[in-house]
């Protein structure tokens, strides 16, 4: 369970989207922060490229846990980025940086992962892009 995890983080700091599609189920449930559920790898797809135009983001301090059962998973991490360019709804996208603590939630089955639920404080990340302080 935490090999998969870890597989997926790898990707996702490598921007290896391919690698997280093939660590997910066909029927993926992907609950965003402030979003709604997006279901399916192309979706998940989808959402990866949208995400890799408006942000480059790497994690660091990732501590996984995880149930004996191997059925559920979770994930503490900073997430440090740059705004790449606006995001619809959103302030203006000036390659702001912005480091603020993250959080995601995993069910499995097997060796595939088929929800993940990404959680992080939208209001910490709109004072960092927007000239305030935030949590740092």
């Amino acid at each position: 369970m935490t090999k998969t995890i870890a597989r997926y983080f790898s990707a996702f700091n490598a921007g290896d989207t391919e690698t997280m599609l093939d660590c997910l189920s066909d029927d993926i449930a992907h609950h965003v922060n402030e979003g709604e559920i997006r279901r399916g790898k192309q979706a998940f797809a989808e959402f990866c490229a949208h995400m890799s135009r408006c942000y480059k983001e790497e994690l660091t301090d990732i501590v996984l846990f995880g149930t004996e059962d191997g059925r559920r998973a979770a994930a503490e991490f900073i997430v440090n980025g740059t705004y790449l360019a606006t995001d619809a709804g959103l302030p203006e996208a000036k390659g702001q940086r912005y480091r603020l603590p993250g959080g995601s939630f995993f069910e499995l089955q097997g060796d595939q992962i088929t929800r993940v639920t990404t959680y992080y404080n939208l209001a910490d990340w709109m004072a960092q892009v927007s000239g305030g302080s935030g949590a740092r």
